[in-house]
């Protein structure tokens, strides 16, 4: 009786096994039944697509990393990403569909038609909702332009901060933003067909160098200094993150250096922080600066590459930089590939610093555990230094001119200088550079003072992770540490000036709502919790029992920073101004 079992459970995997093969003499795949298909299971690849996704890729590398910048060239070609393309990238980089899927559906700036599915318009306009273009009209520019336009060749978007918060509202007419942007300016860009930006004037590589830009760059790699000395000056500077985190540069220099090589640096351009434009204002006026601060932090940490991911949602950014790294390894200054640009897709989750490393390798940008740190194991498991693009500003200054450059500045019994991105009710919003303990009223002031016939009534200080502050605290120094026994933080310094004509209701749901649209979905807290914030905070009146408990109940169990932070515009509102939603 064993025998036989065991003849029969032979006889079954040997016909199984055939089900599985495919027949030599027919070279068709069997069923097992008699039947055969031409084909195995599964979307079958378009020739006509392959040949579109190879001649659109061209001779780049097929690698696992550049699955974004992939998924780019055909969204760029046809405005869209169909079922037949996903396929057939999938099959020319040799990964399985469900990787190409699960990539272009995670970035807003990826539009995905399923088979059956009409593919949008052939342009798209985005306007930004975020709470500076809300203050500036945006919902009717909005509803203007879906009412004047016609929905089969334009399809008009809300979308988060374009960065631009200083001229708003904004609209971007496919990658062309305009700023002010209104109903007449957008219809007539519509009609030229001006859907590429427009650069604006910038110091190039001539002109740096005429300066004296890389010279320092230069002396360093000639032995001048050391490493160490260079890493002594900027913790004498007191140059701490501009990202938001604010961790001191210096010591973040060390513990990178501590780990064995190779070594990888990163520069964080994602700068997604509604009212943030700093960067932005950096890159467009003196973009050198920041790539020789790049250059000088990954000689000093010993890195063999240099990452630079930037939002698309700055296109002329990411046009100046693809030129000037070009013209730095046609001059020599950097050897090719060293400095490598990767474009980001619409995720305001990859301004985190593991998040971004996860989509320079081609992948969702979700959050990682730590730890380890990411200078322990950052971009491709190699210990990796993170920089934001003003804190590369400074590096370069710091090198060139001394710690003093920093540290020689002094307000309030705080150190230092910063940019501020000023937007809202002032009037000249717009990059301030000030002494580090400035105050709301510096700031104000500094802005020209509060636009006509407004009165200051409250201010976000730094991003709507900072929550909402009330005009009583304008003597409160914007600086690191400085915020927190009032229940905020300066981040990235975004300031936000809201008047007595605004609804501090409002500004506070308008960035839950950001919250909600900007959760990776990784961890059910900040997924659920922003989403169902949102729910509660539409309400005529607020239930501040639940609402508290709901914002806990993020703060202690999200794993990153957006959802740990995201409830501190609620937590505010109720404190400082319960008279409007309680």
């Amino acid at each position: 009786m064993a025998k036989d079992r065991g003849r029969a459970i032979g006889r079954r995997a040997a016909t199984s096994g055939r089900r599985r093969s495919v027949s030599d003499a027919k070279g068709v795949w069997k069923s097992g039944r008699g039947k055969g298909r031409s084909a195995p299971k599964g979307r079958q690849l378009d020739d006509a697509a392959l040949g579109e996704v190879r001649a659109l890729l061209g001779d780049a590398p097929r690698r696992r990393d550049l699955l974004i910048e992939h998924l780019h060239r055909i969204q760029d070609a046809h405005g869209h990403l169909s079922a037949a393309h996903l396929r057939a990238l999938a099959e020319e980089m040799r990964l399985a569909q469900a990787e190409i899927y699960e990539v272009a559906t995670f970035y807003h700036h990826f539009d995905v038609v399923r088979d059956g599915e009409a593919p949008p318009p052939p342009l798209t306009i985005r306007v930004c909702d975020s709470l500076s273009c809300a203050l500036a009209g945006a919902d009717a520019l909005a509803d203007a332009l879906r009412a004047g336009l016609d929905p089969a060749a334009v399809r008009v978007l809300r979308a988060p901060c374009m960065g631009r918060c200083d001229a708003a509202p904004v609209a971007a007419v496919g990658r062309n933003h305009l700023a002010p942007a209104s109903p007449e300016t957008v219809t007539e860009a519509v009609r030229k067909g001006a859907v590429e930006p427009a650069l604006p004037e910038y110091e190039g590589l001539d002109a740096y160098r005429a300066g004296g830009g890389y010279a320092t760059l230069t002396a360093l790699r000639a032995g001048e200094r050391t490493p160490d000395e260079v890493q002594e000056s900027v913790l004498r500077a007191g140059l701490r993150g501009f990202g938001g985190a604010g961790f001191p540069s210096g010591r973040k220099w060390s513990f990178v250096r501590a780990e064995p090589a190779p070594r990888r640096l990163a520069v964080n351009g994602d700068e997604g922080e509604p009212g943030t434009f700093k960067d932005r204002w950096l890159l467009e006026s003196r973009p050198h600066l920041v790539l020789e601060g790049a250059l000088i932090a990954a000689w000093a940490v010993e890195a063999e590459r240099c990452y630079v991911y930037m939002r698309d949602e700055y296109p002329a950014v990411l046009e100046i930089l693809r030129r000037e790294i070009a013209a730095l390894e046609a001059a020599g200054v950097a050897p090719p590939g060293h400095v490598e640009l990767r474009r980001g897709a619409g995720a305001y989750i990859c301004g985190e610093e593991s998040a971004m490393i996860e989509s320079i390798e081609g992948k969702r940008g979700l959050p990682r555990h730590r730890p380890p740190y990411v200078a322990q194991q950052g971009v491709f498991g190699r210990p990796t230094l993170v920089h934001n693009v003003e804190t590369l500003w400074w590096v370069a200054r710091i090198c060139r001119e001394g710690p003093e450059v920093l540290n020689a500045h002094e307000r309030n019994g705080r150190r230092g200088l910063r940019a501020y991105s000023v937007s809202g009710r002032v009037k000249a919003p717009g990059v301030h550079v000030l002494p580090a303990g400035s105050t709301i009223r510096d700031v104000i002031a500094a802005a020209g003072g509060m636009a006509e016939g407004h009165v200051f009534n409250a201010y976000q200080p730094g991003g709507p992770s900072s929550g909402i502050l009330p005009a009583s605290l304008a003597d409160v120094p914007l600086d690191f540490d400085m915020l927190q026994p009032h229940g905020s933080f300066i981040g990235s310094a975004a300031v936000v000036v809201l008047s007595d004509r605004d609804s501090v209701r409002g500004a506070a749901l308008n960035m839950l709502r950001f919250f909600a649209h900007e959760s990776c979905g990784q961890c059910t807290p900040c997924r659920v919790g922003c989403a169902k914030a949102v729910q509660l905070m539409e309400a005529e009146r607020w239930d501040a029992e639940l609402l508290s408990e709901l914002a806990a109940t993020m703060e202690d169990a999200s794993i990153c920073g957006l959802g740990q932070a995201a409830p501190n515009p609620i937590r505010l509102a109720m404190r400082h101004f319960p008279e409007e939603v309680l």
